[in-house]
């Protein structure tokens, strides 16, 4: 574990010594990379050189008196492949998601693949989901897990939320041109119980092109929790595999010499 500055501010990072393809975590909002890693990441540890950071604001990086935005998180994820000084693959989850998508759209030449998982690329397809305000047990339960890691204490708790809140309400606002525009290979993958409407999900993935699909049955927003051995895998396959698939009744992917 160590201390990094990313665009001046110190950032909470893990970044392993194994000399492997590298995969970054890129973690949901409000959460921290602790839960990626504890998840997904030790499968994916066995072939690849697994590294994570806390985005500010978030978990053991400490906040500033700035508003969130994908953007500048995008921003701090740059950095942070800069430093690592080669390609890496981007495994995000929802805020994680959103913003592998858009370093892939700004700087392709340092992303190999991407698994984007629960992601939306317009706030519009964030359908009903349970309320969340800065009152009450919900609250006070997450406020107390966010002071165990942050050293901003349980008293910024409720100004995380609040920012976290009002980028959901106006962000991200991508289109499917944006998506189109991407040109490293992505896996879209989502629970079949998501609060981002599957129309949605089905959209992206159509519009990246030569993405693959992955919904997984009997799972929520949090399958990376619900299903860590079997995303794991998933994962993995994807992130090993050749490109592009051979299947015996290729449709959307048909050679072009057929």
């Amino acid at each position: 574990m160590t201390t990094l500055a990313l665009n001046d501010h110190p950032t909470w990072a893990s970044i392993s010594k194994k000399k492997r393809p590298t995969v970054v975590l890129l973690h949901g909002g409000m959460d921290s990379s602790a839960g990626m890693l504890g998840t997904v990441g030790p499968r994916l540890a066995r072939s690849f050189r697994v590294c994570a950071f806390d985005r500010r604001g978030h978990g053991r990086t400490g906040d500033t008196p700035a508003p969130f935005h994908y953007d500048l998180m995008a921003s701090e994820t740059i950095a942070f492949l800069e430093y690592l000084a080669k390609p890496a693959h981007l495994v995000g989850h929802s805020d994680g998601a959103i913003v592998a998508l858009l370093v892939a759209m700004r700087r392709p030449d340092l992303v190999r693949r991407v698994v984007a998982v629960g992601a939306n690329y317009h706030y519009r397809a964030l359908g009903p989901i349970d309320s969340f305000e800065v009152e009450g047990p919900s609250f006070d339960k997450w406020s107390r897990q966010y002071a165990k890691q942050s050293p901003d204490g349980i008293a910024h708790a409720r100004v995380v939320v609040e920012k976290t809140l009002k980028m959901f309400a106006t962000e991200p606002t991508l289109t499917v041109e944006d998506m189109a525009s991407i040109t490293a290979p992505v896996l879209v993958m989502a629970g079949d119980d998501e609060p981002i409407d599957l129309a949605h999900t089905c959209s992206m993935y159509e519009a990246i092109p030569d993405a693959q699909l992955c919904i997984v049955p009997g799972a929520s927003h949090e399958v990376l929790r619900e299903r860590p051995r079997e995303s794991g895998r998933i994962i993995g396959h994807f992130l090993r595999s050749q490109l592009p698939p051979k299947t015996y009744m290729p449709i959307r992917r048909k050679p072009d010499d057929d």
